[in-house]
C-alpha cells in the first residue's frame, strides 16, 4: 500500500515520455511541460508509449529519487479523462489513492466513487 501524506500533489504527465531519461531530463520535463517546480516534494509521474513502463520522480529531502516499474505482462490503465478531456493540457493531478490504484492495475474509469464530504476550498 501507498502511504503519502495529504500535502503531497501527484502530477502525472499525459504526453509519452522517453523511459531512458533520468534525473535531470524528468527535472526538464516536469519544469518545462507540466510547469511544475521537481524539488517541491510532490511527485512527478511519466509514462512511456506502450503504457507498460512508468517512473515517478520525486525530491527525498536531500536528492532526487525515481522510482520505476515496469510491467512483465499487460499496461497501466490511465484514466480515459487524462487523454481525451483537454488536448491542450499536458498534464492531470492525481490523488494518492487514484495512484496506488493505478500501479496495482486498476483501471480508474471503472471506479465508482461514493459521494463524501470535500471541505470547501479557500478563495485565493
Amino acid at each position: 500500500m501507498l502511504t503519502l501524506s495529504a500535502a503531497v500533489k501527484i502530477h502525472v504527465c499525459v504526453l509519452p515520455t522517453d523511459m531512458r531519461k533520468g534525473f535531470d531530463g524528468l527535472c526538464g520535463l516536469a519544469e518545462h511541460v507540466l510547469k511544475q517546480d521537481p524539488l517541491s516534494g510532490h511527485l512527478f509521474v511519466f509514462r512511456n508509449r506502450v503504457r507498460d513502463r512508468i517512473k515517478v520522480l520525486y525530491w527525498d529531502h536531500d536528492g532526487l529519487a525515481i522510482w520505476y516499474k515496469r510491467l512483465e505482462r499487460g499496461r497501466f490503465q490511465l484514466p480515459t479523462d487524462l487523454q481525451a478531456a483537454d488536448q491542450s493540457r499536458s498534464g492531470v493531478e492525481i490523488s494518492a489513492s487514484d495512484l496506488s490504484l493505478l500501479l496495482g492495475g486498476i483501471d480508474l474509469a471503472s471506479v465508482k466513487r461514493r459521494r463524501r464530504y470535500q471541505r470547501p476550498s479557500k478563495p485565493r
